[in-house]
């Protein structure tokens, strides 16, 4: 009888000890996932961030073209006025 409860003992030692390391396992796995959750919330703000400026660009970009296209039409006029002066010097 002495011996079934030293073996009932070390039997409950036993899984005791299995359930605690079972726990940390656990909470080292909720640890890698609290972790993987941060890194992915990290990352998805860089790409907002990244998104944003993107957009910024593409705005000052536009912004650009429609002041190249104005300067052009402005080029444009100024020769073809140049062209007529020409002409019309050339007539006289």
């Amino acid at each position: 009888m002495r011996k079934l409860t030293i073996a009932g003992i070390a039997l409950a030692t036993a899984m005791t000890a299995g359930c605690a390391t079972n726990q940390a396992a656990l909470d080292e796995a909720n640890a890698n996932a609290a972790s993987a959750e941060q890194t992915a919330s990290n990352a998805m703000e860089t790409a907002n961030q990244a998104v944003s400026a993107a957009r910024s660009a593409q705005q000052t970009a536009e912004e650009a073209l429609a002041a190249a296209q104005a300067a052009q039409r402005s080029a444009d006029e100024a020769n073809e006025r140049a062209r007529r002066m020409l002409e019309q010097a050339s007539q006289k």
